[in-house]
């Protein structure tokens, strides 16, 4: 760990704490991911993030607006249109998203490794797989 981590450790004011305070919440790493590809209406962020409700993505972009982090237009249409994109400041977190995303991509490679080899074994020999056959243990 480097000095500069380990003494925000024992400081008042932590960096970590602090960049972390941008990425609270279940969705908020996801609207900036898909805002790394540019300028996107609401409703495109809406299909893009299934299961999120439309009340909470407000929200999650209105805090995002308010941390400086992300540019709201709106266009006087009806229906009204509003658009979204990262502010000079939000840019500086791509390098973040991106550590992210190689750092997940190594542990989806973990898992689907970890797939083939259960997959591989016999049936037998699988760790806690117990056969039975007329409630008798088969081995």
């Amino acid at each position: 760990m480097s000095k500069m981590v380990d003494a925000a450790l024992c400081a008042g004011d932590c960096p970590v704490q602090r960049a972390t305070r941008v990425f609270d919440g279940k969705w908020t790493t996801l609207v900036l991911r898909d805002l790394l590809g540019g300028t996107r209406r609401y409703s495109e962020l809406q299909r893009s993030l299934a299961g999120i409700s439309p009340r909470l993505l407000s929200a999650r972009l209105k805090l995002l607006e308010q941390q400086g982090l992300v540019l709201r237009t709106e266009y006087a249409t009806v229906p009204p249109t509003t658009e979204y994109a990262l502010s000079e400041q939000g840019m500086r977190i791509i390098p973040v998203i991106q550590a992210l995303a190689a750092y997940g991509q190594g542990l989806l490679e973990e898992d689907a490794s970890a797939a083939q080899r259960r997959a591989a074994q016999p049936a037998a020999t699988q760790t806690g797989v117990t056969r039975v056959r007329n409630g008798k243990r088969v081995s």
